[in-house]
């Protein structure tokens, strides 16, 4: 159902459903739900999780640094450990690989995450 409607968004542009959904490369990030969609599959992410993927996301091919994604996950990266997040994306990639996003997140070493 998510393809259909992500096809459909793109060749005719019906409704205003481009603003409840992220598309990219057919993955599908609900704004509505916290739910991912890919090949017929979904998951339901937690709101950290969801916070890191619609960042990464929205500036999809753009190294996106660590301290970017910490601000928008607790708006004041002095007090979290450093390794948080690197736990925090860990688990994410775990998620996106039971639904078949093997290697969706890359990371790019002493610059932050991208999405290709």
């Amino acid at each position: 159902m998510a393809k259909i409607n992500a096809i459909l968004r793109r060749t005719y542009s019906y409704g205003d459903t481009s603003l409840d959904t992220i598309d990219y490369k057919g993955v599908v990030l609900s704004l509505r739900d916290n739910t991912l969609y890919y090949d017929e599959k979904s998951i339901e992410l937690t709101k950290n999780e969801f916070k890191m993927l619609y960042t990464l996301m929205k500036k999809h091919e753009t190294i996106v640094s660590r301290e970017d994604i910490m601000q928008e996950l607790w708006q004041d990266e002095n007090f979290i450990d450093d390794n948080t997040l690197t736990v925090n994306i860990n688990r994410l990639r775990k998620k996106l690989k039971r639904i078949g996003l093997i290697d969706f997140i890359k990371t790019i070493i002493n610059q932050g995450y991208v999405i290709k």
